[in-house]
């Protein structure tokens, strides 16, 4: 008896010994590249200046990091594909900027609507009640809100004259020049486009009921827009 005892303890210190044990998993912070670091498949032949501006890779970041006034203004970039001449990539950085706002605003109303189709059976925008609106938002609405963004301003202007190598990787041997620029926007007038955008939008919607579903769908867009923006959405 007494073996068979004794047996029977040390099975148990076995089993007990063999039970894995708890592992604390422990966070580290990510370390950060630094961007001299990313290989590229160009280099930089000339430069209006020696650093490549933080408000190229996110404006809203580099407005908060430098205490902007991010209350008051919105703060929006664009960098062209390279160009034959820098003339010409400057020109178009600075035209192609605003459509840019006005691409995202129209983007973002698309989502709040397709979000909102999640949770409200009605606003289906291939139904042949708003498939008339999914195509205007698609081909018309950019345009429109273009035309609505005012008081946005050219305030930061880069370029680069680069060397594209096929040994880094390009398709083939080129040289060529971008542009970026940065743009200050007034954060009311920015909501003001959103709200007309938004408006245009619903009115848009001949049917009554869908008319309201999207109009309640859309109800605060502008303020919406601006925390996405900001990341807190």
């Amino acid at each position: 008896m007494k073996k068979i005892l004794a047996s029977f303890f040390l099975l148990s210190l076995v089993a007990c010994s063999s039970t894995p044990k708890k592992v604390e998993v422990v966070e580290r912070p990510l370390e950060e590249v630094k961007h001299t670091e990313i290989k590229r498949e160009y280099e930089v032949r000339d430069a209006s200046s020696n650093f490549r501006p933080g408000w190229i890779e996110d404006a809203e970041v580099w407005a908060k990091q430098n205490e902007k006034d991010i209350d008051k203004n919105r703060f929006f970039s664009f960098e062209t594909e390279p160009k034959v001449a820098r003339s010409v990539a400057c020109d178009i950085a600075k035209a192609n900027a605003r459509v840019d706002i006005a691409s995202e605003i129209t983007t973002f109303i698309e989502k709040t609507l397709g979000t909102s189709q999640e949770g409200n059976a009605s606003i289906d925008l291939n139904g042949p009640k708003l498939s008339p609106l999914k195509e205007y938002m698609e081909n018309t609405l950019a345009e429109k809100v273009q035309s609505m963004i005012h008081g946005a301003s050219v305030v930061k202007t880069y370029w680069e004259q680069r060397e594209y190598k096929k040994s880094l990787g390009a398709k083939e041997d080129f040289k060529a020049f971008t542009c970026a620029v940065l743009i200050r926007m007034e954060a009311d007038r920015l909501r003001k486009s959103v709200d007309e955008a938004a408006n245009f939008v619903v009115k848009k919607v001949e049917d009554p009921e869908a008319k309201e579903n999207v109009k309640k769908a859309l109800q605060n867009v502008s303020e919406n827009f601006i925390k996405a923006r900001q990341g807190v959405l």
